[in-house]
């Protein structure tokens, strides 16, 4: 990750995500805060909750049209249809890479809205992990699944102009940075962090490589909120 972050993502998600986000994760220590899942109940919402919350990944003008995913008791399910190709989601913890601290953490709330692209050749390996994750199974487990659909190529391969907006004031990354930035996500297979310059001191670019889902994550810091408020400082 490059070291002008030393927490997010994946969530991710990550990221999380994570999947969405520079994973924001705090460095590996000898204590995990989260050592294993919680009750699933703790990583459940009120399904309109998770709507709304999924929804204000996006300005309106992008979320009102977008298929709507909320995460049920064996994975995630549609909420809402779209019509614009875009899907808006709230990624939970295990979207990022199995080997962060918070991978368990059951209060990560990552709204994401993926554009057609990414619907259909980024979000299905995060779709895949939460499926894993609810049937039971463990990090290992996971990130040997999920090498090997990619390598058989059961998951499809990332579509160039694959991107995601993540622009919720509700996020909730991780327990170091909490909501972070504002941001939008364009994700591009394998390991750019080289090509794009990303280590090279004082180079503006933000980017994160996930190996376990094989693609770089640049990162683009908006000024506002998807509510059109203003975001705090574009400054790390």
């Amino acid at each position: 990750m490059n070291a002008k972050f030393t927490a997010v993502a994946s969530m991710i998600f990550a990221l999380t995500l994570t999947c969405g986000a520079p994973r924001l994760m705090q460095a590996q220590d000898d204590k995990t805060p989260y050592p294993s899942m919680a009750p699933l109940d703790q990583y459940l919402m009120d399904r309109n909750a998770e709507i709304a919350l999924a929804r204000s990944a996006a300005p309106p003008s992008i979320s009102q049209d977008a298929t709507v995913m909320v995460l049920g008791r064996h994975g995630y399910e549609t909420a809402v249809e779209g019509k614009n190709g875009f899907l808006c989601i709230v990624e939970r913890s295990w979207a990022q890479s199995t080997d962060q601290t918070e991978f368990w953490n059951p209060k990560m709330r990552a709204p994401h809205c993926f554009n057609a692209q990414a619907s259909r050749s980024f979000a299905p390996i995060d779709l895949m992990k939460t499926r894993l994750v609810l049937a039971g199974k463990s990090k290992a487990e996971i990130a040997h699944a999920i090498a090997t659909a990619l390598d058989k190529k059961e998951l499809p391969a990332l579509e160039p102009g694959a991107m995601a907006y993540m622009m919720s004031k509700q996020q909730y990354l991780n327990d170091r940075d909490k909501s972070w930035h504002s941001h939008a996500m364009f994700f591009s297979p394998g390991d750019m962090t080289k090509s794009w310059a990303a280590d090279d001191p004082n180079s503006p670019v933000l980017v994160a490589n996930d190996p376990e889902k094989r693609v770089t994550v640049l990162f683009v810091l908006a000024d506002k909120w998807s509510d059109g408020t203003a975001a705090a400082s574009n400054m790390p």
